[in-house]
């Protein structure tokens, strides 16, 4: 069993001093990597997940391409959903469909409950296949309660999130049950992670910066909080985007530390959250810019962020459209600084 706790990234989220930030990136395995798209053509998208072997393949593809500090384990938000009675599909073009959307008290009452090893092992066993095959320290992550709910209710993505809302403000309590009953499945969800060797775990809530500060307060805060309180062994990370409006309540949330998405300003944020570690927060879409402007972002990032706490990383994942070389000038900016250098 290797030793992680020597880690760039275990030293960052501890605050100790480090040469230089440790960087990995929010969706570093995927689409923008030929190697990901020859599996893509073999394997259908729930089976690449649900495959122990082939979700560590693809964990492990960006770390032998590039020098990242640590992989994050391939698998998907929603199957813990799969798993409690969503029928869950990932159509080509379309993305993640849940053909009987949750729409009542009843239908929350009909999802069954979740146990991770029995459920879902596959997160588990491939995290377990990465730390045979690789010395770089590996992250797992799930969706946050209301994230999940957005998709359980909408029954696929949104741009308003109208039937979530709708079934929030219409039957409360019903959807505080079911924002309850998510917590726990996620929270034990995050826990068999770290059972498994996750040096640390990120919670995606991408979908909270929907609501405004009176609702995220009444209806998505509890649920992470709940989900924070049953996880242990391990440091967490919290992500959302969009999430500035409610910055200040942070402190409230649980986690050990924080990913930042790129419109939240960092001295802003160090002020309000006081002394956490912080993650991010390259917009994703300079990564196609040339690399001078790459480098000057990535620095001028880090120095905001200062030596100690902090993770380079994306304020949101890498897309598609990534280029392999647009990474790379990142990944050379992080390497190339040298707090000790620096005046």
């Amino acid at each position: 069993m290797h030793d992680d706790s020597q880690s760039l990234i275990a030293k960052a989220l501890r605050k100790e001093p480090v040469t230089r930030p440790p960087v990995w990136m929010m969706r570093q395995a995927g689409r923008y990597l030929p190697e990901y798209m020859e599996l893509r053509r073999q394997y259908g998208f729930l089976e690449r997940c649900y495959n122990p072997e082939l979700a560590a393949e693809i964990t492990l593809q960006p770390l032998r391409r590039f020098p990242f500090d640590a992989g994050i384990i391939f698998s998907d938000i929603l199957l813990p959903l799969d798993c409690m009675g969503a029928d869950l599909h990932f159509r080509e073009g379309k993305g993640p469909q849940i053909d009987n959307p949750v729409r009542s008290a009843e239908d929350v009452d009909a999802l069954t409950d979740f146990e991770p090893e029995r459920d879902l092992p596959s997160p588990m066993e491939a995290i377990r296949l990465c730390r045979q095959r690789t010395d770089k320290p590996i992250l797992g992550f799930a969706g946050a309660p209301f994230t999940l709910a957005c998709y359980l209710i909408e029954g696929g993505g949104s741009k308003t999130w109208h039937h979530t809302k709708h079934f929030m403000w219409s039957q409360p309590e019903a959807f505080k049950k079911l924002m309850d009953k998510l917590a726990v499945a996620v929270g034990k969800h995050l826990q068999a992670q770290i059972n498994a060797g996750a040096v640390a775990v990120q919670l995606f809530d991408t979908w909270a910066g929907a609501l405004s500060r009176e609702d995220y307060l009444e209806f998505a805060l509890p649920a992470v909080q709940k989900v924070f309180s049953m996880v242990s062994g391990a440091p967490t990370l919290y992500f959302s985007r969009d999430t500035q409006c409610f910055l200040d309540f942070y402190p409230q949330v649980g986690a050990d530390a924080f990913a930042l998405d790129w419109r939240v300003d960092w001295t802003r944020a160090q002020q309000v959250l006081g002394d956490v570690p912080l993650q991010g927060n390259l917009d994703p879409i300079a990564l196609p810019a040339p690399p001078e402007i790459i480098r000057q972002k990535v620095h001028h990032i880090i120095q905001q962020a200062g030596p100690t706490g902090h993770i380079f990383n994306l304020g949101h994942g890498c897309t598609p459209q990534t280029p392999i070389s647009g990474v790379q000038a990142a990944i050379d900016a992080v390497l190339e600084w040298d707090w000790s250098k620096v005046g």
